[in-house]
């Protein structure tokens, strides 16, 4: 059974950093490409990076780019997502998940989800 679990998000002030885990398990994910999305009140779940486990292609949406950095730590079944110089805008719950059919920008295209983890950006 596929598990991701995430961690690491709170509350931090505009201009400030965090930096999320998903610790995943249940399966090998070498063929998988790790994704994290968020999802404000009010609005549609948004793409905003993902990862090709084999290889570490990376994948960013614009209004990230430059601010996060997804990575993967293959020893540890964790992915990252280094998040700076953060915004009011961010302030959204960020989820972890995983796609078993390449990479994909849609919600729609993954196939394992965590339960999400807050992250508020006071300004």
């Amino acid at each position: 059974q596929v598990q991701l679990v995430e961690s690491g998000g709170g509350l931090v002030q505009a201009g400030g950093s965090l930096r999320l885990s998903c610790a995943a398990s249940g399966r090998t994910f070498g063929s998988y490409v790790m994704g994290w999305f968020r999802q404000a009140p009010g609005k549609e779940r948004e793409f905003v990076a993902a990862i090709r486990w084999t290889g570490g292609t990376t994948y960013y949406a614009d209004f990230v780019k430059g601010r996060f950095t997804i990575s993967r730590d293959n020893a540890k079944n964790t992915v990252y997502l280094q998040m700076n110089s953060l915004k009011s805008e961010d302030t959204a719950s960020y989820y972890c998940a995983a796609s078993m059919r390449g990479y994909r920008s849609d919600y729609a295209g993954y196939d394992y989800w965590g339960q999400g983890t807050q992250v508020t950006v006071s300004s």
